[in-house]
């Protein structure tokens, strides 16, 4: 486990996008897990600004999205799909086709998982995918408690990611309480991993991470079982409880 610690948010961002970058170039081809919320966001803005300068290309490039809501169609604001095509693919060359995202409005949401982890096995895997952490430790919507060897699931929430995420809707009350997410054996079948934590209110977390037990209780720590895992972190992220590798 590699940590890259960097000043604040907009360099963990522009390094991120140059480590991403970087891969597509040697990689045209490349398979990339992409993240939502706000962390990934100064990350695809440097995506965005490099593909008009420079060219960078998407076009044969394949992307599998971490999670979905359940409930949200795919042109509601605050659906997954909505926020990817507007804080990136709307923004450079990537085919549409080959961006994947679960369906939260699958008739059969079962199968709907079922199909998410057979695409993902078709396509032999991710070969870099992109995380953030959340407070409790869960990566994309994997909750404490969530047993290391699940697949692509359907997952309730836990109040603390629902208070998280209230911030993007106008109610606490809109924000739904189910999504469907990768599992934790799916995302460690990833060739590599990149993580980006930024704030103080993450600190606690990644000190966990780096230097806690393994255990599904904090779902982040199996991490340490992945043989490629990149962490960029800020300062702020560092400040509290300093972070040795």
């Amino acid at each position: 486990m590699k940590i890259i610690e960097v000043n604040d948010y907009q360099q963990m961002s522009t390094t991120a996008a140059e480590y991403i970058i970087e891969k597509v170039v040697q990689n045209p081809s490349i398979k990339l897990g992409l993240a939502t919320g706000s962390t990934p966001i100064g990350t695809y803005q440097r995506l965005i600004e490099d593909h008009r300068k420079n060219g960078t290309s998407y076009q044969k490039v394949t992307t599998f999205n971490l999670d979905e809501y359940i409930g949200l169609a795919g042109d509601n604001q605050n659906s997954y799909r909505y926020f990817m095509d507007h804080q990136l693919f709307n923004y450079i060359d990537i085919n549409n086709a080959k961006t994947n995202i679960p369906s939260g409005m699958a008739a059969d949401l079962q199968e709907e998982c079922n199909h998410y982890e057979d695409l993902l096995t078709k396509h032999s895997g991710i070969d870099l995918q992109i995380l953030g952490i959340g407070s409790n430790g869960h990566i994309g919507f994997n909750e404490p408690g969530t047993s290391f060897a699940s697949k692509t699931h359907i997952v309730e929430l836990a109040s603390s990611t629902i208070q998280a995420n209230a911030r993007f809707f106008n109610r606490i009350e809109d924000v739904p309480t189910q999504a469907i997410t990768m599992g934790i054996s799916t995302i460690l079948k990833s060739k590599e991993i990149l993580l980006l934590v930024s704030g103080e209110e993450k600190g606690e977390a990644l000190f966990r991470l780096v230097n806690g037990e393994i255990h599904e209780s904090f779902p982040a720590s199996v991490l340490k079982n992945h043989p490629c895992v990149t962490i960029i972190a800020d300062k702020a992220a560092i400040a509290k409880q300093r972070v040795y590798c």
